[in-house]
């Protein structure tokens, strides 16, 4: 592991003691904690992202019909994937 040297506040300081005593953590093991998870928050975020992404949209109306009606958009079983 690496060492890092980080300048907090009074208040963040005291809190982020507080919050690392209550999970029996050191400090430096807390804030370790606390990057690895939003690190780990971030990719995973970024993979959802990139899924959704990727999705084929959704044809609301095939080449020469008209466009559904309010009602048809609106009704959960157009919704759905098919």
């Amino acid at each position: 592991m690496k060492n890092i040297t980080i300048t907090l506040d009074e208040q963040a300081a005291t809190w982020a003691r507080v919050q690392a005593a209550e999970q029996n953590m050191s400090l430096s093991r807390y804030v370790g904690e606390m990057l690895r998870d939003k690190m780990r928050h971030s990719r995973e975020y970024q993979a959802a992202y990139q899924a959704f992404l990727a999705e084929k949209p959704l044809d609301l109306k095939g080449p020469w019909e008209p466009y559904p009606t309010r009602e048809e958009l609106y009704d959960r079983p157009v919704l759905r994937r098919r």
